[in-house]
């Protein structure tokens, strides 16, 4: 793969002692924690109950292994692609050789912008107030541009190679054994962490329809997937407080200050090697910090919830707008899902597609009207 190479150089500057014992600490701990290998079913199909038991005790799991070198490069050169279409600067119509931009004329929401190395929303009233924390921000480099794209949503419409993830067998396997057969969709995003440039995000959970239900487990807001182009480390990569999804709601402010530091002392990275696969509980208290180190951190995000976490659930607000997601909502945007398992079908014939329950019966086909209608399907996000 021609991975980018960082142009950019930055260190955490009075920290970066104490934040290199800290990433070497929490990487011993994450390797520590028996969560990690290769997807695994049993004989009759279902999930390897190993996985299932690490996934709920830590809270999340790193499937090693899962996207080839083949698929791989695919992923490279929609990324590569992505970056050369983003606007010159934030508003701006046009990319950096004069065409039309990446997401220019689309209405939902796709582009994600950010200071170098900032903290954009920690300790805002953002996504319903769930990042309370400000992250500590390392000075930027001095040749940095104003503002960097790090989160592109809707990626599915963007990325064939990503839809085509997306339509994964195996991890639409999981994805039944996890939500139940009748899964369903939450949203798509690629994270673009730039050497030297990557924002970081502060310590959150990320679910808020359900917090108070007397129905709530470690389960009711869903989990995402974590693809990995280039791999991760404790430097650019995600962190996650094992256990935290079966907290309830927790006061991360609280946690923060108890620590004296935002580098909790419970939490581990995701270490991730190229082609590997996380699937992290929304629940759980995670974030990322801000990367300095000389590695691109591009991940392929998608996420799925419970049926019956999402029928009848007035959601929105974060993602699109607020509203009550019904069966009809549900079924369009769970379209995403036939598009996907055959825009793999056609790159991979070898693979034996996965049969989505909900579509039995049904014929999906990835092609010129499908590509049409894909645009700003993220509009319909099921967000809870």
């Amino acid at each position: 793969m021609n991975k980018p190479i960082g142009a950019f150089v930055s260190d955490y500057g009075a920290e970066e002692a104490a934040m290199r014992v800290y990433c070497a600490e929490g990487e011993a701990r994450a390797l520590a924690l028996g969560n990690r290998g290769p997807i695994r079913f049993t004989e009759s199909g279902d999930l390897h109950p190993e996985i299932r038991e690490a996934y709920s005790r830590c809270g999340f799991y790193v499937f090693t292994g899962v996207l080839a070198s083949e698929e791989l490069a695919d992923i490279e050169a929609d990324f590569l692609d992505i970056q050369s279409r983003l606007p010159v600067r934030r508003g701006a119509e046009v990319d950096a050789e004069g065409r039309t931009a990446l997401g220019f004329g689309h209405e939902g929401l796709n582009l994600v912008w950010a200071k170098p190395l900032s903290d954009p929303v920690g300790g805002t009233k953002a996504a319903h107030g769930r990042y309370p924390v400000k992250m500590f921000e390392p000075a930027a480099p001095a040749n940095a541009p104003d503002e960097v794209v790090y989160l592109v949503l809707g990626s599915l419409q963007f990325s064939e190679a990503c839809l085509r993830v997306y339509g994964h067998p195996q991890l639409l396997a999981v994805a039944a054994a996890i939500n139940g057969d009748d899964f369903v969709p939450f949203n798509e995003a690629l994270w673009m962490k730039g050497p030297g440039l990557g924002a970081s995000v502060a310590w959150h959970q990320d679910g808020w329809t359900h917090w108070e239900s007397p129905e709530l487990d470690e389960g009711s807001h869903g989990f995402n997937f974590m693809g990995q182009l280039y791999g991760c480390s404790p430097a650019n990569g995600l962190w996650v407080v094992p256990g935290s999804h079966r907290l309830g709601k927790v006061d991360i402010a609280a946690m923060v200050a108890a620590a004296g530091t935002e580098r909790l002392p419970d939490a581990v990275p995701l270490v991730c090697a190229p082609g590997d696969v996380a699937m992290t509980n929304r629940q759980a208290v995670h974030g990322s910090f801000a990367n300095t180190s000389r590695d691109w951190r591009v991940t392929v995000n998608m996420g799925f919830h419970r049926r019956g976490s999402v029928l009848g659930v007035a959601g929105g607000g974060v993602h699109n707008a607020p509203a009550v997601y019904d069966a009809e909502r549900i079924s369009r945007r769970a379209r995403v899902i036939g598009w996907a398992i055959d825009a793999r079908r056609q790159r991979f014939p070898g693979e034996t597609p996965f049969a989505y329950a909900p579509h039995s019966g049904e014929t999906w086909s990835w092609d010129d009207g499908a590509r049409a209608a894909i645009k700003d399907y993220n509009l319909l996000d099921l967000g809870i």
